[in-house]
C-alpha cells in the first residue's frame, strides 16, 4: 500500500473521532487532528523518564498536542516549535514567559502567538545547545517506527535542519502521537529522510517500537526540496547561507 491509499483509508477511520479545524474543517491534507482522549496521551508522554529528563522539547505545531504543550510550560521547560508550514520559521517559549494560570491561553495555535519568540538555528545551536526529545503528530504510524504526515515532510525536515546544527543525534528520542485508529500495521516503502519513531503514544497506550532502522543522518537533501521550500521557510536559508560560509 502507497501512503497516499494508507492516508486515505486512515482519515476515513479517523474522521469518526477527530474534531473538526476552525479553518480546515475535515481536510486531514491540511492538518493534523485533535480527537477525544488526546489529554490521556499527553499525560502518558508526561509520565515517561524521557519527558521527565527532558529541558528542551520540540513539539509540532499540530491540533492534538494542546495538552502536552501545557504540561510542558507547567512543568517550565523549554517548548521550541515552528510555526504552519515552517514559514516563519522555529519559535522558542522559554520557562516564565507564560505567566501562571494562563498556560490554557497559550496552548492554542493562535494563543502561542502571544508568548512565542522567533528563534534562529544558530541561536538554537547557541542558546539552547541541544534538543532533548522531539514529539510530532502523523497521519499515520506503523510499529516498526515509520511515521508519515499530510504529505509535506515538513518534520523530516526540521529533523533534518535540527541535525544539521548538531542539536540532534541518533539517540534523540523521537514521539509519535495519534490516535489508536491511526497506529497501522501495513507495509509501507521507506526512503532515507524518514525520521523513525522510538515511541507511538495514543490515548491508550505507549509503545516502543520495535525496529533497528536508524534515524537519518544525511541533514537536508537539498535537490528533494520542494518548489517554493527555500523561498518560504527562512531557517532553510539560513542553513544554506550556514553552510556556505
Amino acid at each position: 500500500m502507497n501512503r497516499n491509499e494508507a492516508r486515505k483509508k486512515i482519515w476515513a477511520e479517523l474522521r469518526k473521532v477527530a474534531k473538526p479545524d476552525s479553518r480546515f474543517h475535515w481536510d486531514f491534507a491540511e492538518f493534523i487532528a485533535d480527537y477525544e482522549g488526546s489529554d490521556k496521551g499527553a499525560q502518558l508522554i508526561r509520565n515517561l523518564e524521557v519527558y521527565k529528563k527532558a529541558q528542551v522539547i520540540f513539539i509540532t505545531p499540530d491540533n492534538n498536542m494542546e495538552k502536552l504543550r501545557e504540561f510542558t510550560l507547567k512543568d517550565r521547560k523549554t517548548l521550541l516549535t515552528t510555526t504552519y508550514g515552517i514559514n516563519r520559521g522555529f519559535q522558542a517559549i522559554y520557562p516564565g514567559d507564560v505567566p501562571k494560570g494562563k498556560e490554557e491561553l497559550a496552548i492554542n495555535l493562535d494563543g502561542m502567538e502571544k508568548f512565542m519568540k522567533p528563534i534562529s538555528l544558530k541561536e538554537i545551536k547557541e542558546k539552547l545547545g541541544k534538543v532533548d526529545m522531539l514529539v510530532t503528530g502523523a497521519s499515520a504510524i506503523t510499529p516498526s517506527g515509520v511515521r508519515f504526515g499530510k504529505g509535506h515532510g515538513y518534520f523530516d525536515l526540521e529533523w533534518a535542519m535540527l541535525w544539521e546544527i548538531q542539536t540532534v543525534n541518533p539517540e534523540t528520542p523521537v514521539i509519535a502521537v495519534g490516535h489508536d485508529c491511526q497506529v497501522v500495521n501495513i507495509d509501507i516503502e521507506t526512503t532515507p529522510f524518514d525520521t523513525i519513531v522510538d515511541y507511538i503514544v495514543t490515548p491508550t497506550r505507549v509503545v516502543k517500537t520495535d525496529t533497528e532502522r536508524p534515524k537519518p543522518t544525511s541533514g537536508v537533501i537539498w535537490e528533494k526540496l520542494e518548489k517554493g521550500m527555500m523561498e518560504n521557510i527562512p531557517p532553510l536559508e539560513e542553513l544554506y547561507e550556514l553552510k556556505r560560509q
